[in-house]
């Protein structure tokens, strides 16, 4: 066989498996062993069970028609009686999907006033020289060593001040930003070189320009996860818009569910409906968002 010959059967060979594990006295101690790798799936298995099951149930239970046993064990997550007669009754009792447009809304306008000032005061914080940046920073850590049950009565009386008492813009106005996404920002943002930033200022760039141009692409990931953490606190709330709002025709999807939970307690299978409803965009948030939302955590490489 020519040299040729060899180097070309060489080169059409394909490579080796690698082994999920290694094997006893193997020095890749990186690879778990035989009995470490099912551990590890045994492990993964209960957590998957843990997490996945209550929202299997309740899927399950929104499904089930009035004639069967919700409380058989092992529990039946196949309804033998299948029906959607439970999602149109669910609408007969609360403007469900009245209320999903407000929680779609207030979570909404949130992210984007989460984003915007966000990306503004993260910048600020981590590329601009002035002074007070460490008591402004100052402030910010403290404010997140409050609980937020601290502030409910303090941030009432501001709206009632405001006369926005009873309307989804005073439910709004609290979650407009966070501190927390402020200093997830500016640290994305200390990630961008002061070369680079210094150079585009030389060149004549505004702060507009730095920031649409340079910090934008390189913290658009962690933008991401602000994002995400933001419309997911903002659907989920129920403490702050319960107190806000007394008007029924004003209530958020939380406050509605609660509501039909405190009315409809004996028949679980309209509250599983409900809550399966106010669950389906989360879940569309994160199916969508989720690449997005991993990149951010590793954000800080800068694009050239």
């Amino acid at each position: 066989m020519s040299a040729t010959a060899a180097i070309v059967q060489e080169g059409s060979r394909k490579p080796a498996k690698e082994k999920l594990f290694r094997s006893g006295g193997a020095g890749d101690i990186s690879k778990p062993t035989v009995g470490g790798l099912v551990f590890r799936y045994i492990l993964l298995v209960i957590v998957l069970i843990l997490v996945i099951g209550p929202f299997l149930w309740q899927l399950s239970t929104s499904f089930k028609g009035p004639g069967e046993n919700l409380y058989t064990f092992p529990p039946n997550l196949i309804p033998t009686q299948p029906t959607l007669e439970n999602y149109t009754k669910v609408t007969d009792f609360i403007p469900v999907y009245q209320y999903a447009w407000h929680s779609l809304f207030v979570a909404v306008v949130q992210v984007v006033t989460n984003v915007i000032f966000a990306v503004f005061g993260g910048y600020a914080l981590a590329c601009m020289k002035f002074r007070g940046k460490g008591i402004a920073l100052g402030i910010l850590f403290s404010t997140m060593l409050l609980p937020g049950e601290v502030t409910v009565t303090s941030n009432l009386l501001t709206i009632n001040g405001l006369g926005l008492a009873n309307t989804l813009w005073g439910v709004i106005l609290p979650g407009a930003i966070g501190a927390m996404n402020v200093l997830l920002v500016a640290t994305a943002c200390r990630m961008i070189p002061s070369e680079v930033l210094d150079a585009a200022t030389v060149d004549g760039a505004t702060t507009w320009q730095r920031i649409r141009h340079i910090v934008w692409p390189n913290v658009r990931g962690m933008v991401s996860v602000v994002a995400i953490f933001t419309f997911i606190g903002a659907w989920d709330d129920y403490l702050w818009p319960l107190m806000v709002i007394t008007d029924p025709n004003n209530y958020t999807l939380t406050v509605g569910m609660a509501y039909l939970n405190s009315n409809f307690s004996p028949d679980p299978r309209l509250i599983a409906a409900g809550t399966i409803i106010a669950l389906v965009p989360i879940i569309v948030l994160f199916s969508v968002t989720q690449r997005f939302f991993f990149s951010g955590v590793q954000e800080g490489a800068v694009k050239g």
